[in-house]
């Protein structure tokens, strides 16, 4: 068989100088300096990266996706056999309707419905899969208004993440004329159903604004009614569900500032307190009093304060529920007579639900070792009803509703896999792994009952690690297509996420950040040493900055790895937060630091930067994969690794870039074609560990 020769890049020297550190980017070119056009305008493309992006695709396909091809196709068909595709939500009352969505057999996108509140004939107000025609189609959900006359649905047809805004009059069924264009997707309708509040971005891809569209008028007109200042913070509107204040949160990773206006009259916005540095704070109302979740003071796993709406500022803040070391409160939600609060405790998440007319207090939580829990309200604030979902890597989804009143729980729906699932086939285990400095990292471990753990069976390792997010260990329909085939399915719950609380965050950001890989690292042997796996037979996995993860420990400890999985990979870190142009550098220099004005924060990304990091070493097979148009990691930064990669690295492992030409940072956008990538990715880590054939070189 005739093999093909893989792209090889360019070298452009381009000369940067910071703090007196010279350095050399070569492949600097494949950064188009009109990106920004590119975002809405992909046929813009510079010829020459098109043509290099071109053949590296043309490259994988040849080598691997063709050759691959029937085993892609089996996987996918598992998986999508897993689904069921008719699938409906679970109705949700607000006045005298009760919405929905609902997933139609062989469709990739939802219809939104309703029905009469007791139930009835259902009305199909929004079909995705008419609106997406055969394009593109990231769709940014839909919101009715209070009177129910009126239908708001956005969608970003190019992955760029712009959105426009469509007005859908539920009499007719028809769509105005008038269109809100490229929005930043966050909006809500004012309570009189007259207006829309929405966001919008600056010319660096940045939601800064927000405006008030009166239906009717041009978009032009439309008044600002809120404006942000510093490019490192990005803004945001909703409301509260009581339906009393529209909200407007200006943020970055660490600090927040609130904005309220009165949703009955409008006008503008009021602060509640004015931004101070690493201080976060988020606002709820009820009964003319504003419940806020809060790390102020000194509560690094917060606490949760009241203060009057007419004198809201920190220093009339009175705890409701004090600080508990170590107990992480990730959420609350306020109805009539109760406060919901979602809380992590030793790595695992439990509901505590307060009457607040007496403050008695009751848990909810499971037994399982390893388990995911999410708790809704719906629309409606006047209810003693809240919905709960619970699943672990062995148990689908359960919905549940939960009267407050009464205590009963009723089952509202078990998720559903047609091609058959018996839980009691699967093991969940909570194992943890020790770090260099001693901590104990969680792993999350989903394997087969009767997979013999001496050391044979594969293992795809999973990590984030970044901005304090948690990696839930929930039910995954795909990930039993390598469990089924004696994969050990594991995620390693890493610093730089909030599983242990947000100390775990903070000791995986900025001058920590290397623990993140660490952990990692700490992870896999720990799999090793238990005999879950062997050396050499650890698929690794992460997307975004799970890229920049993957990135890492591909250079900090090659022979570990299979295989390694970098999808959207934030991998370019150092000169990246060099480009403050960029949409997300200055609201993540508080994350990784700031390297324009600080010669220790350059020193130290250069120091672990997977690009600036390449050196001439055996590295394992490793897939790459991008978007061209994602806003958050550009698509030069998994090109410009590959590339680098490709004229450093020794040896004879493959190496594959994939850029989805018509798509963002969330890959395809129809169900059935995110299935596609996925089964594409494993497809990836079998032929890694030479369960489905082998690779051929590269």
């Amino acid at each position: 068989m005739i093999k093909t020769t893989p792209p090889v890049a360019a070298r452009k020297s381009h000369i940067a100088r910071f703090h007196g550190i010279e350095r050399d980017d070569p492949y600097h070119w494949l950064r188009a300096p009109n990106w920004q056009e590119v975002m809405q305008q992909p046929e813009t493309l510079d010829p020459e990266i098109r043509a290099y992006l071109d053949a590296e695709n043309a490259f994988y396909e040849a080598e691997f996706g063709s050759k691959t091809a029937a085993l892609q196709d089996t996987i996918y068909k598992e998986i999508r056999g897993r689904i069921k595709e008719d699938d409906s939500g679970i109705p949700t009352p607000d006045g005298p309707f009760a919405y929905n969505s609902r997933m139609l057999e062989g469709k990739q996108y939802p219809q939104i419905v309703r029905t009469a509140r007791d139930g009835g004939a259902e009305a199909v107000l929004l079909d995705c899969n008419i609106e997406a025609g055969d394009g593109y189609f990231g769709f940014a959900g839909a919101e009715h208004d209070r009177a129910h006359k009126f239908l708001a649905w956005a969608a970003d047809r190019a992955g760029s993440e712009y959105y426009d805004i469509v007005i859908r009059d539920l009499a007719t069924g028809s769509d105005s004329a008038e269109v809100i264009a490229n929005t930043a997707g966050s909006y809500v309708w004012s309570n009189d159903s007259q207006a829309i509040y929405y966001t919008e971005y600056d010319d660096n891809h940045r939601p800064y604004r927000v405006r008030l569209h009166t239906i009717g008028t041009d978009q032009a007109t439309d008044p600002i009614i809120f404006e942000e200042k510093d490019p490192g913070f990005f803004v945001g509107v909703g409301r509260t569900l009581s339906d009393k204040f529209i909200v407007i949160d200006a943020h970055d990773h660490q600090t927040s500032e609130i904005w309220l206006i009165d949703a009955a009259t409008g006008g503008a916005p009021r602060l509640v307190a004015p931004r101070v540095t690493d201080r976060e704070y988020d606002v709820d109302e009820r009964g003319g009093l504003l419940y806020i979740r809060t790390n102020a003071d000194g509560a690094e796993d917060y606490k949760i304060v009241t203060a009057p709406i007419d004198n809201p500022g920190a220093d009339n803040w009175t705890d409701l529920v004090p600080h508990q070391q170590g107990v992480l409160i990730l959420d609350t939600v306020l109805i009539a007579n109760h406060m919901l609060r979602l809380a992590r405790f030793d790595g695992l998440p439990r509901i505590v639900v307060r009457d607040l007319r007496t403050n008695k207090e009751e848990t909810v939580k499971f037994d399982e070792e390893a388990y995911a829990l999410g708790m809704s309200v719906g629309y409606e604030f006047d209810t003693a009803t809240f919905r709960l979902t619970y699943s672990s890597p062995t148990t689908p989804s359960r919905t549940f509703d939960v009267d407050l009143d009464s205590g009963s729980r009723t089952l509202l729906k078990e998720q559903e896999v047609p091609s058959g699932h018996n839980p009691d086939d699967y093991e969940t285990r909570r194992l943890f792994a020790t770090a260099p400095d001693g901590e104990q990292v969680p792993v999350t471990v989903l394997y087969r009952k009767g997979t013999v753990l001496d050391g044979s069976a594969p293992a795809l390792l999973y990590g984030y690690g970044a901005y304090g997010m948690s990696m839930p260990a929930s039910f995954s329909i795909s990930a039993l297509s390598l469990v089924d085939r004696g994969f050990v399915y594991a995620i390693a719950h890493v610093r730089g996420g909030m599983e242990k609380g947000y100390r775990w965050y903070v000791q995986g950001r900025r001058e920590l950040k290397s623990t993140t890989f660490t952990d990692f690292i700490a992870a896999a042997e720990m799999l090793i040493d238990t005999g879950h796996t062997s050396k050499g037979r650890i698929v690794a996995q992460g997307g975004s900055a799970g890229g920049m993860l993957m990135g890492a420990i591909a250079n900090l400890a090659p022979e570990l790895w299979g295989g390694i999985l970098a999808q959207v990979p934030f991998v370019d870190v150092l000169n990246t937060m060099l480009d403050e142009t960029l949409p997300l550098t200055p609201p993540e220099w508080p994350e990784w630091g700031n390297p324009l004005a600080s010669s220790d924060d350059y020193a130290r990304i250069a120091a672990y930067a997977p690009y600036e990091q390449v050196v001439a070493q055996d590295y394992p097979p490793i897939f790459a994969l991008a978007g061209l148009t994602d806003p958050r990691v550009t698509y030069w930064e998994p090109a410009k690794w590959v590339a680098k990669l490709r004229a450093t690295k020794s040896g004879a492992a493959p190496l594959y870039l994939k850029t989805n030409m018509g798509a963002g940072h969330g890959g395809a956008s129809g169900r059935f074609d995110r299935l596609k990538e996925t089964a594409m990715c494993y497809a990836f880590a079998l032929n890694a560990v030479g369960l489905e054939g082998s690779f051929t070189s590269n």
